[in-house]
């Protein structure tokens, strides 16, 4: 079974998938309590499937971009998991996980995180058999992402009060994408992971690190 871990930003996910099933998944609005709560729960995860460690085969991560001190925490439970039971580990970018969920569309994609200080982290991304990544991740600000839309694009992911605001004063088309699908869910993570394991795709547990943009994230 996987376990699957985003802790990207102050909100946070985990999920336990066998390969066929999402057996278990939670996603919660963390804050800066990542530390505290992401291994509790890990823990009570796996006791309501009546199991334990011992029954994890590989661990997924979400590799930013993100907060500095989030990526840190749910990177370094993953890595100690994975060589605590020595099985395989898997990093992917935080916004594709974002990306995954959203379903098939003729118009580009943009997927978003908030990077604090009113800076976005942004994604753009097309449809091709999948949801594929054409530029990004970078960072931006509303107006410069606003600015640089000359069609229309479907947009999801962490908008706050400003940018809702802001975007309702654009004249190109944005399609705003409904709130359950603008939350990060570990279940399309573990999916995510599932792929790249099944190519025989695995990261190295000594030199996989955090996506950061931008310091003070």
């Amino acid at each position: 079974m996987l376990l699957a871990l985003d802790t990207a930003t102050r909100f946070a996910s985990l999920a336990l998938h066998d390969g066929r099933v999402v057996r278990y998944e939670a996603t919660w609005e963390a804050g800066r309590q990542h530390t505290t709560q992401l291994m509790p729960k890990v823990v009570s995860a796996l006791e309501e499937l009546g199991t334990g460690p011992e029954a994890l085969s590989a661990v997924a991560v979400a590799l930013g971009p993100g907060s500095f001190t989030g990526l840190r925490v749910g990177l370094a439970i993953a890595k100690g998991l994975a060589l605590a039971r020595e099985i395989p580990l898997v990093g992917i970018p935080t916004l594709d996980i974002l990306a995954a969920a959203q379903g098939q569309s003729r118009h580009p994609l943009l997927a978003v995180v908030q990077a604090g200080r009113g800076r976005l982290c942004v994604a753009r991304y097309r449809w091709r058999e999948g949801w594929q990544r054409r530029e990004g991740p970078f960072l931006t600000t509303w107006e410069h992402l606003l600015a640089s839309i000359t069609q229309p694009v479907l947009l999801c992911g962490e908008i706050d009060e400003r940018g809702y605001q802001m975007i309702e004063g654009q004249s190109e088309p944005i399609t705003v994408l409904p709130p359950a699908c603008c939350l990060r869910r570990a279940g399309f993570l573990a999916e995510l992971a599932w792929e790249r394991l099944r190519r025989g795709e695995t990261d190295d547990l000594a030199t996989l690190a955090p996506l950061y943009l931008g310091e003070g994230m």
